[in-house]
């Protein structure tokens, strides 16, 4: 067994901030190369047993996870699957990724996330993914791929899954977001509003754009019962709650102020309910708010709204993936996820 003092190279790491055991710290544990700890993570038989139980013993006491990307780089292979997101930091992106992540977690794939800022990062990173020696497989969620990056994606020899977007000769599953929109419009409809306003995002995340197509399905809702569009009654911005609160207060400030609001998230669905409440208002009572997507917090915050399957869509995403690595799977499976309205406390009858 090496000598404790041996570790003390990592402990003083430790001690300062380095959390993460490396490679290196294993080797010099251990008292033996780099190599040598690489053969035994490789199971090479060009170990002695007494140095490969060394090795190990000192992987176990470090509690050193090796890292399957490095691995695959000097194996030609990997067991990574590569997540491609806009934003991770959206919630809608989160509980998707949650599905992801109970998928894979009793199976031997690693996730790597990678955020995807603009479009040069959106073509290297899908370039990343389709590397067999990098990822295993990739999955993309709420991202649409330029045109070029879409023969890549096609010809690749990695498996590659659209998750919330249909692209073109890939597998993934998808929502239809006019639907969506048409939805949420046709509930405060049915409640007797005809004075019925759209906060959206100007953010159109790399060409992907779901705002605006249930902005597309809020128009033609409108347009089937005869009720006038107005674009006075459109306000768009950055995809958060305080921006969706300022558009609100736009709204309200308008000759005629809506009785119902239509957002396109959950999220700009609850920045609108706290410009009602900042002018003294009170929903449903003076204006009714539908939201979209069904995040956790709108079910504790009781509001109405349209619900997307977002943690089954990372879990099929990822299954579909799973079956393409196995083998199991040929055809090209494009799945659309069921919408619904959630009725909850803040829609209500309007009769004016």
């Amino acid at each position: 067994m090496a000598n404790a003092s041996c570790y003390r190279p990592f402990w003083k790491r430790f001690q300062a901030g380095g959390l993460v055991p490396t490679i290196l710290d294993v080797a010099e544990a251990a008292g033996v190369g780099v190599g040598t700890v690489s053969r035994v993570l490789n199971n090479s038989p060009a170990v002695s047993d007494a140095t490969r139980s060394k090795v190990r013993a000192v992987i176990s006491r470090l509690e050193y996870r090796p890292s399957s990307l490095a691995r695959g780089l000097s194996l030609g292979t990997t067991n990574v699957i590569g997540a491609l997101v806009p934003t991770v930091t959206r919630p809608s992106s989160m509980e998707r990724l949650r599905g992801v992540l109970d998928t894979l977690r009793d199976t031997r794939y690693d996730l790597a996330l990678f955020q995807i800022g603009d479009e040069d990062e959106r073509h290297s990173r899908i370039l990343d993914v389709i590397q067999p020696d990098r990822c295993a497989a990739g999955l993309l969620i709420s991202l649409r791929p330029s045109a070029d990056d879409s023969q890549s994606l096609a010809s690749a020899r990695a498996p590659i899954v659209s998750v919330d977007g249909r692209v073109e000769g890939l597998a993934g599953c998808f929502i239809d977001n006019v639907q969506g929109g048409r939805l949420a419009t046709k509930h405060v409809l049915d409640l007797g509003h005809r004075y019925i306003a759209f906060v959206g995002d100007t953010s159109d995340d790399l060409g992907f754009n779901p705002g605006g197509d249930r902005l597309a399905g809020y128009r033609s809702a409108l347009a089937e019962v005869g009720v006038t569009f107005r674009q006075d009654y459109v306000r768009t911005g950055p995809h958060d709650r305080d921006a969706a609160h300022i558009l609100a207060r736009e709204l309200f400030a308008l000759d005629r102020p809506p009785t119902a609001i239509i957002a396109t998230s959950d999220e700009q669905a609850f920045g609108v309910i706290a410009a009602v409440r900042s002018r003294g208002g009170e929903v449903p009572r003076d204006v009714s708010v539908i939201g979209f997507d069904d995040l956790q917090m709108a079910e504790h915050l009781g509001l109405t709204t349209v619900r997307q399957p977002l943690y089954e869509s990372g879990a099929i995403g990822a299954r579909l993936l799973l079956e393409r690595l196995d083998g199991e799977a040929a055809a090209l499976d494009a799945i659309e996820m069921p919408l619904e309205v959630v009725i909850r406390e803040t829609t209500a009858r309007r009769d004016d």
